[in-house]
């Protein structure tokens, strides 16, 4: 038994004829008595009296059509909810998305706009953390997933989908003389003021071994803790940020440019998603806006 004999016998009943349920059900006339041969004979029931070539339905096809009827209209709503559950309608009411902080003024809301405008009954909490906090989010299942960079905190409670790289690069006024070279090495930054990423980060002590071994002592303006606040500081003129291409690209409609450092080093990024979980459309459909988002951002990278 199928969908589409219990249409069939629905029909029937509605339309008492072959040649009638044929035309609604867009079938040949031998398609709609197959059908009905093919439920009589899985019933084992025999559902209609052939009299002179019209159908007449046995009592039995009464009983039947009317779960029949309510069969029909459980398996639409089931479809209906279906068809809900890929475009955003329905499902889960609620995806909660970790992000860095250098990421909440451009970055999130044009990813959530777009996707917002897609799924426009999902609710969406936005986390806005280190990637160490962001990192435990995700293995504690606080939050669906979370954007960040590949270090050896990252536990293996957590599944990594890498979607992003970057490399490091000084950030300078746009009016600045080191802004006429191509490249920086340590040595064109001795005695200049410097904005760096806070300390007891992988990245900070990769750059701080880099100028020790340049033999160039820091001249250390400013220490901060966000990409953001850095680029910031140095379109304002206070210090020469050393940060990756990833995030300085976010803040490039501030006066600033960028150059690369010399020695480069390379990060990666990626979406951090529960080991052992599967997400729903509403989430994946999230991680898709945010990579959309990530193309856009990341274009003319130099």
């Amino acid at each position: 038994m199928n969908f589409r004999q219990l249409e069939v016998l629905k029909t029937l009943l509605a339309t008492g004829s072959t040649i009638a349920t044929a035309k609604s059900m867009g079938l040949s006339q031998s398609g709609v008595s197959r059908l009905l041969q093919q439920l009589e004979s899985g019933l084992s029931l025999r559902l209609f009296d052939r009299d002179k070539g019209r159908l007449i339905p046995t009592p039995e096809a009464t009983i039947l059509a009317r779960d029949a009827e309510t069969i029909l209209l459980g398996l639409n709503r089931f479809s209906g909810l279906a068809e809900d559950l890929r475009s955003g309608a329905a499902g889960p009411e609620l995806v909660r998305i970790g992000l860095p902080s250098s990421m909440w003024e451009n970055f999130a809301p044009a990813m959530l706009l777009e996707y917002s405008n897609e799924y426009p009954t999902v609710r969406i909490e936005t986390f806005f953390e280190t990637t160490s906090s962001i990192a435990r989010l995700v293995e504690q299942k606080v939050i669906d997933f979370g954007f960040l960079r590949y270090e050896d905190q990252i536990g293996p409670g957590i599944e990594m989908e890498r979607v992003a790289t970057g490399s490091s690069v000084c950030v300078i006024p746009e009016n600045h003389p080191l802004a006429a070279l191509s490249e920086i090495t340590p040595r064109e930054l001795r005695g200049v003021p410097l904005v760096l990423i806070g300390r007891q980060r992988p990245n900070r002590m990769l750059l701080d071994q880099a100028f020790k071994r340049a033999g160039v002592k820091q001249n250390v303006k400013i220490e901060t803790h966000t990409n953001s606040s850095a680029c910031s500081y140095a379109a304002h003129g206070l210090g020469i940020a050393i940060l990756s291409s990833f995030f300085a690209n976010l803040y490039r409609h501030l006066p600033i440019v960028q150059r690369p450092f010399i020695p480069m080093s390379r990060q990666e990024f990626g979406l951090a998603t529960p080991s052992g979980t599967s997400s729903s459309l509403a989430a994946r459909a999230l991680m898709d806006a945010l990579k959309r988002q990530i193309v856009i951002s990341q274009k003319d990278e130099i």
